[in-house]
């Protein structure tokens, strides 16, 4: 067997391995369990390609895309080497000569996408052909709590016990939280050799700008690298189509790629980028991972992306040959209104989405940041880095001003008013605005009332972005939204320690929002989990949502909030069939708790009715014992009050053939008064 130095050159015609990478291709070739977390264009598939060579038997290669699968197996079989993938893109052809070169112990690399392995099929056909290794291709796609989980990954483990081989799991994108769930997920928890070759791209120019005409600033971007391969990501399927088109107009090579495209569509577009010079595809995140295209020469950000992770793992894509590239990111208060709305709107577990929400923070404060992005960036994935002279902020650094005082008065109005608010309600306290919300809970009385009217509302705004982007504060899901202060500003408040804000961002922040929203900013996050608990129910139901409930419904749920379901039953829209069906449920989202009612009450929510009930509900409460409170006790079931409610006998007797003589005996006279005071 030829050692990995002429396997190197002869099989894959590099004269050396780079950094770090023959180290790791020892450890995989020796059979030990490995994690790598290589930056992308570091070299990770070489590092379970090359020792498949080395080693008996067949190596299976979980990959999460059929594109990147196809590219991989292509670029290998040029090389000579045996390989073939099982995806549901294989032409018959295709399918037949794998299984045909796996029959005749031909095939050292076998590329499955995770799916194949719910399969109960492919679990035997696994153990007949011998593997002896399994290598997992971005294998943070196991982290439930990352950008890019797929269910199926978390059979991977499963496999590797059945099995009874080593695994070796390759990632670019790993912060300490999702290396301990691919540890626990893959390996049980049992510690693989791990190796961290660090998170920089020194080839890659990062930049970040505000909003400020994004269509133009993303032509403009583009018109200085006319002629480069490059991706523009975009945060909607509309947008990708329209600024494919400007740039088209504006005289580039540019195509759109999303997820609403037909199969066959995205194909040509994959194909087209593979192989064609100077093409920009503008696309959503459904285009990107595993993209192998060595001369990607810039990425742009049209609009924020969801995280960190995200983020590094799209710019990721330029450059990977080593040599310069050029990224822009453009964000603005609509991107981040956007992204809080989508995590809110999420099904994600509770502390998923608080975590969420602290990696959108995060992002935040690179978008924001005072100095070196790039020390900004490492230092999430816990490098630290000196200033590299190469991001905009090295090349023009930030102007910065002193905001503790700013920071201390927001602060000052979050703890006044108990944690209860958004900055929209925040930053009326600060500017004194008499609304009626600031009126009717008499935060006009609060020594913070009027004391930040230096700043505008957009650059107060801009201030709580900040904020966040220092994780100063973080919105409360238990509170729909609400800013809660995090342990790191507490010694800002206290006087013991001050801050530095970016001057330029709180200068610019003079545009209102393109597009006018559904809700006050104050009711959004509880609009955003009312439609949570819409989506959930109509995916259980298999309806479409507003089948539920319409918008303008859970719209007026979100600006009313109603307390009990009696004030529930007269949003718009909420009729008796879906009070009863769904009343509950959303009043639990709105309050935090649920209305005990029994259901003949229930049945009675929101009409006439239910007072009455009410009333002749406290009246037995007080004749329980009698009018001297000395009697046996004694009362009517709900259905009774309900029916007395409902049909509102006019005298004993009427009261006799609904409860009966010993029941009425004792209520009959006061429920009498009841109900004639109410007609």
């Amino acid at each position: 067997m030829p050692d990995s130095a002429t396997l190197l050159r002869d099989v894959f015609g590099f004269d050396a391995f780079r950094d770090g990478q023959e180290e790791i291709v020892q450890a995989v070739t020796a059979g030990e369990n490995v994690l790598a977390i290589m930056p992308t264009g570091g070299g990770k598939s070489l590092c379970f390609q090359l020792p498949a060579l080395m080693r008996e038997g067949v190596t299976v290669v979980i990959s999460p895309l059929i594109a990147l699968m196809r590219d991989q197996v292509r670029a290998l079989q040029e090389a000579g080497v045996a390989a073939g993938a099982l995806t549901s893109g294989n032409t018959p052809e295709e399918t037949e000569a794998v299984w045909d070169a796996l029959e005749a112990g031909r095939l050292k690399l076998l590329y499955m996408a995770p799916e194949r392995l719910a399969a109960g099929s492919a679990m035997g056909m696994l153990r007949r052909i011998g593997v002896s290794m399994i290598a997992v291709d971005e294998a943070h796609c196991v982290s439930q709590w990352g950008h890019d989980f797929r269910p199926d990954y978390l059979r991977i483990g499963e496999l590797r016990r059945a099995l009874d081989v080593p695994l070796a799991a390759f990632t670019a994108t790993a912060d300490a939280e999702t290396q301990e769930e691919i540890v626990q997920k893959l390996f049980d928890g049992s510690p693989p050799r791990a190796f961290l070759r660090g998170f920089d791209r020194p080839n890659i120019h990062l930049a970040f700008t505000a909003k400020d005409g994004p269509r133009r600033q993303i032509l403009e971007f583009a018109a200085a690298r006319k002629g480069q391969s490059g991706i523009v990501y975009c945060g909607t399927r509309n947008k990708t189509e329209t600024l494919s088109q400007g740039l088209r107009e504006a005289g580039h090579t540019a195509c759109y790629y999303h997820g609403g495209m037909e199969a066959e569509d995205r194909r040509t577009v994959e194909t087209r980028f593979a192989r064609e010079d100077g093409l920009i595809v503008v696309a959503t995140v459904a285009f990107g991972m595993g993209i192998d295209k060595p001369d990607i020469r810039w990425v742009a950000h049209a609009d924020l992306p969801k995280s960190i992770e995200a983020y590094y793992q799209e710019i990721g894509r330029a450059g990977r040959d080593g040599g310069p590239a050029e990224t822009l990111t453009l964000f603005g208060p609509d991107d981040i209104r956007l992204r809080r709305t989508q995590i809110d709107e999420g099904l994600a577990p509770a502390d998923r989405r608080d975590a969420d929400h602290g990696r959108l923070n995060a992002l935040l404060g690179l978008a924001e940041a005072l100095e070196c992005r790039r020390k900004t960036l490492l230092g999430y994935f816990g490098e630290t880095a000196e200033k590299c002279g190469h991001c905009d902020l090295c090349d023009t650094p930030a102007d910065v001003f002193d905001g503790t005082m700013a920071v201390r008065k927001a602060l000052s109005a979050i703890l006044r008013t108990e944690e209860w608010f958004g900055s929209g309600h925040l930053i009326d306290i600060l500017l004194g605005n008499e609304t009626d919300k600031v009126l009717a809970r008499r935060h006009d009385q609060i020594q913070t009332f009027g004391v930040g009217k230096e700043y505008t509302r957009p650059q107060w705004q801009a201030i709580f972005r900040q904020m966040m982007g220092h994780d100063l504060v973080r919105p409360d899901r238990e509170r729909h939204g609400a800013l809660r202060m995090t342990e790191a500003a507490k010694p800002i408040l206290r006087g013991e320690a001050g801050i530095e804000l970016r001057r330029d961002s709180i200068r610019k922040a003079t545009r209102r929002p393109a597009v006018k929203a559904m809700v006050s900013d104050e009711d959004a996050p509880l609009l955003s989990a009312l439609k949570a608990k819409r989506r959930f129910l109509a995916e259980a139901a298999k309806v479409p949502a507003y089948v539920i409930f319409p918008d303008r419904t859970l719209i007026e749920m979100a600006e009313t909030r109603p307390g009990t379901l009696d004030q529930m039953a007269r949003i718009a829209g909420v009729g008796a069939k879906k009070l009863e069906r769904y009343g509950a449920l959303f009043l639990e989202v709105i309050t935090g708790a649920i209305e005990e009612l029994h259901p003949a009450r229930r049945k009675l929510a929101g009409r006439g009715t239910a007072e009455v009930y009410d009333q002749l509900l406290e009246v037995q409460a007080e004749l329980s014992r009698g009018m001297d409170g000395v009697d046996k006790p004694l009362s009517c079931s709900a259905s009774q009050l309900a029916k007395v409610a409902q049909m509102r006998p006019d005298d004993s007797q009427g009261v006799v053939r609904v409860l009966g003589e010993r029941r009425a005996e004792r209520f009959a006279a006061a429920f009498l008064d009841v109900l004639r005071a109410a007609s």
